[in-house]
């Protein structure tokens, strides 16, 4: 929990600073982190404490110019970097994307059900069910089939949760029963 809140420190400071100097930031560590996560050695090279700092950071340079990354996002990533806390960039880039989406307009959301997949017919009337909750934003959901879900879906998105899953009303209808 104290790494997330740390994480949100910084996805603030580089959001605002973002703002400040007109520099997409979003974009940015987006492309970053599709770089890193494309390759298993880089991968391994930013977030194990294997390596030195001064390996780091000169790898880190190379693909800052290669993806023409902005000077403030360069000199932020050598921060962590130098303060040995470029662990947390995968928490500070989610919330990054939380803070961008927020903006837009966009809430991030999770659909977990039984099914390979969900029908578009299922998804509208989740969509409209959740409409009373998140107003005018337009939530991005994405699928996951879970074993732990029998039949129907849980929503999620953010701290708002929907169980439409039969697991959840049957557990309501046992303790309306028993009186639980």
């Amino acid at each position: 929990m104290k790494e997330k809140n740390i994480a949100k420190v910084y996805a603030e400071s580089f959001v605002q600073l973002g703002k400040e100097n007109n520099v997409e930031i979003a974009e940015e560590v987006t492309r970053l982190t599709e770089t890193i996560n494309a390759s298993n050695e880089l991968e391994n090279l930013m977030f194990l404490d294997v390596f030195t700092i001064e390996e780091k950071t000169l790898v880190f340079e190379d693909i800052a110019k290669k993806l023409k990354l902005s000077s403030l996002l360069v000199t932020a990533v050598k921060y962590l970097i130098e303060q040995k806390r470029i662990g947390l960039f995968p928490l500070i880039f989610k919330e990054i994307i939380v803070k961008d989406d927020m903006e837009k307009g966009f809430l991030r959301g999770e659909i977990v059900g039984s099914e390979g997949d969900i029908s578009e017919d299922h998804k509208n009337k989740l969509l409209a069910a959740l409409k009373d909750y998140i107003g005018d934003k337009k939530p991005i959901l994405t699928y996951k089939k879970s074993d732990d879900v029998t039949a129907g879906y849980k929503v999620t998105i953010e701290d708002l949760q929907l169980d439409a899953s039969v697991d959840n009303q049957l557990k309501h209808f046992k303790e309306s029963i028993i009186g639980e």
